[in-house]
């Protein structure tokens, strides 16, 4: 991934998306975080993590990069809805994403010194809209910009409708053999 120089508004203002861009190859939906949101806020939140100190329910994803190979980080939001946990990725399929479908769903959360590894399994699109609703609920401040207008209040069918630009995982604990992947 390349750093932008460019200075547009996009790029200084965390709450202004970014022009979504398609992936190539894959018709799969992204809006780039801007310099403020990679160089300042990510790494606030991600820093105030590592310390221990969740900031409305946010950890440090770890997942192997999938052409380098490194462990690669990112603040997330860890979403729990009666015990379940899921990982949404307001933005569409951006690296993290694609390096945890690359790792075979493998990925550890951070919270502090505590490392918790877990098993994700992507949610088809049908299955969102609940998850969707409920994490709308909780952060729509932080990332409803890049829901296109929709919210926690819409209804099933507008929130169906952006579905399958958000990728959703659920989480299991790495060494529950009930969510074996074949």
């Amino acid at each position: 991934m390349h750093a932008s120089t460019s200075t547009a508004t996009s790029d200084l203002d965390p709450a202004t998306p970014r022009e979504a861009e398609a992936i190539p190859g894959t018709g799969a939906h992204y809006r780039r975080p801007g310099w403020f949101t990679r160089q300042v806020f990510n790494r606030g939140v991600a820093r105030l993590t590592r310390m221990g100190l969740s900031v409305w329910g946010s950890r440090v994803l770890e997942v192997r990069g999938r052409k380098s190979g490194l462990p690669r980080q990112v603040p997330v939001n860890l979403l729990e809805i009666d015990g379940a946990h899921y990982l949404v990725s307001p933005r569409g399929t951006g690296e993290w994403v694609r390096n945890v479908r690359a790792a075979d769903g493998r990925l550890d959360l951070l919270l502090g010194r505590r490392r918790e590894a877990w098993l994700a399994t992507e949610i088809a699109d049908e299955e969102k809209v609940e998850i969707l609703r409920a994490y709308l609920r909780r952060w729509k401040a932080e990332v409803g910009v890049f829901f296109d207008g929709v919210g926690a209040r819409s209804t099933d069918a507008e929130i169906a409708a952006v579905a399958p630009r958000h990728p959703v995982f659920t989480l299991h604990p790495a060494g529950d053999t009930t969510t074996a992947r074949s």
